[in-house]
Order: C-alpha cells, then structure tokens, then sequence
C-alpha cells in the first residue's frame, strides 16, 4: 500500500528517540508530526487532521492512556499505536482499552513498526472503501445491482442472490483487480473471524465462481493467507 502522504501524530517524550523515529517514518514517505507530550499531543491533534497516531505510553502531564482515551472521544475510527517500555499484562490490557490497535514494547524493530503501519492503514482503505454506497457494478458481461440483489450476465434473466452472496460479490466487485481481504468480508457480513465462519465463506466463493463460470474473464483468484481478487482480463489479457 501507498504510504505517501499519510499523516502521523507521533507522541514521544524522549526528544533523541522522537526525532530518530520520526526522521525514519519520513524517510518511508509518511508526513510526521512529532508532540513532546500528551498535552501538546492533543492540541496538535485537534488542529490537524491525521491517518494514524503513534503514542508513547509513559510522559509528563498528560499519559498515553488518557491521550488516546481524548482522541477517542474527538475520532472513534482513527488508528491508534502504542509505544511503551511496560510489559505487565495488566498494562497491555490497559491499552487496548484505551483504543489502542496496536501495541510495541520499546525497544522494537521499526520495520515492524513500518509493517504494523501499512497494515493498520490497508485495512483503514478497506473499510472505508466496503462503507462506499455504491450499488451497481460491471465487470465482464455481467452487471451486478446489489440494491436488488440481481446478477445478469449479458441479455440472460438475472440471478437472484442470497443476502451474503450479494454481500461478498459486491465486495469483491468494489476491489476489483485487487486484494479484497479475508478478514474484511468476515467481519463485516459475518461480524466474525473464526475457522467456522471461514469455511462458510469459502463454500459462497465456490457458489460465485459457478455463476461467474459463463465469461470467461471474470474469475475469482485465492490469494493464500490474504483473501481474494476478482479478477477482470480484458481481451488482449486472455489471447
């Protein structure tokens, strides 16, 4: 994913370490903004708008826990990551409940800071992209109404599709030609991710491939560990 652009609310109390940081998340095409404290943090906060905040856990004035909780209450949807050098339990627990979408225990590795980021970010991009209000779709010689729940391919009469596979065909129409992830349709048709709500969305993918066998450039694509692509070949593509 594109990281260009994305703005960081970077909160950390140790100028050498923010600055390091900071410095190293420019260099991976983010636009940082650093806070030496919570305080100044949350002003920041409310002044500019942000993709992602990064919060050192323990600072003078105002914690990392209170910060996020302020946050929170100003944007419930913008991702939150926790820095810290506590490793009880209790704090962990602690911050995911503050909000946090992500926690690293100081001293870490930031690749996997960079990786947790770009993460955290696609699945943002995803999300916002399954809440879109679009209803109709081409792809191939199928048109798909998802309002109606009707898919027709060509001038045939149009199918009738179950809820969920209307559901999953319209997320995978609105990631056309690219990653739609599993973990996306889980939650968001089946409001979980477990093994058995895993196996029943594979068993709709097979329903959809039957429908989508009549063009032969449509197809749906497994991309293992990730979810699935709904795949449009134009014709150049399929010679």
């Amino acid at each position: 994913m594109e990281t260009e652009n994305k703005r960081i609310l970077l909160v950390e109390d140790d100028p050498n370490f923010g600055i390091v940081l900071k410095d190293y998340l420019a260099m991976n095409d983010f636009d940082v903004t650093l806070a030496k404290n919570g305080m100044e943090g949350f002003e920041k906060f409310k002044r500019e708008p942000f993709d992602v905040c990064i919060l050192d856990v323990m600072m003078p004035y105002k914690d990392g826990f209170t910060l996020a909780k302020e946050i929170r209450e100003k944007n419930e949807h913008i991702p939150i990551i926790f820095l810290t050098a506590k490793t009880m339990k209790e704090d962990v627990l602690k911050g995911y409940k503050a909000g946090a979408d992500d926690y690293l225990n100081k001293p870490f590795d930031s690749e996997v800071l960079l990786m947790k980021l770009r993460a955290i970010l696609q699945r943002k991009s995803s999300g916002n992209l399954a809440d879109s209000k679009q209803h109709e779709f081409e792809f191939g010689g199928f048109h798909l109404n998802s309002k109606l729940r009707f898919l027709r391919f060509k001038g045939e009469e149009p199918i009738k599709l179950s809820p969920k596979e209307n559901e999953l065909l319209r997320l995978l129409a609105l990631h056309q030609n690219d990653l739609m992830p599993r973990e996306l349709a889980l939650t968001k048709i089946w409001r979980d991710d477990n093994y058995f709500t895993s196996r029943s969305m594979d068993v709709y993918i097979a329903k959809l491939r039957k429908y989508l066998k009549k063009d032969e450039s449509v197809e749906i694509l497994n991309i293992h560990g990730e979810g699935f692509r709904l795949v449009v070949r134009s014709d150049s593509e399929k010679a």
